[in-house]
């Protein structure tokens, strides 16, 4: 999982992954051991209508693919919903992309 997020936001992504993870390997069925997330702050960017007191939180999650859609708009609702739990108010735009790996390419190793 990968979370982009406005440099300055006081996003607490400790808080979110330790939530995320659990949320994410039940969901898909698959062991917390396989989650992994990491943060970028987006030194630059321009949202809207280039207001400098907007952020935002972008959040892409990729499972193996062949799940249901309805499952993965699921995880998507529910991250969303973390995602609010742990950014704080103002002028914020939040954004979930559950994305697929093609499972007959993927290839992976831990040690």
């Amino acid at each position: 999982m990968s979370v982009e997020y406005s440099q300055g936001l006081a996003f607490d992504g400790r808080g979110f992954a330790a939530e995320l993870h659990p949320l994410v390997a039940e969901l898909v069925a698959s062991p917390v051991e396989s989650c992994k997330t990491r943060f970028r702050a987006v030194e630059e960017e321009f949202l809207g209508d280039g207001d400098p007191g907007r952020r935002a939180v972008y959040v892409q999650l990729r499972i193996l693919s062949g799940r249901p859609v309805e499952l993965r708009a699921e995880l998507a609702e529910r991250v969303l919903a973390l995602l609010e739990k742990h950014v704080p108010g103002g002028r914020v735009h939040l954004a979930v992309d559950v994305a697929e790996i093609d499972r007959d390419v993927y290839r992976s190793a831990a040690r």
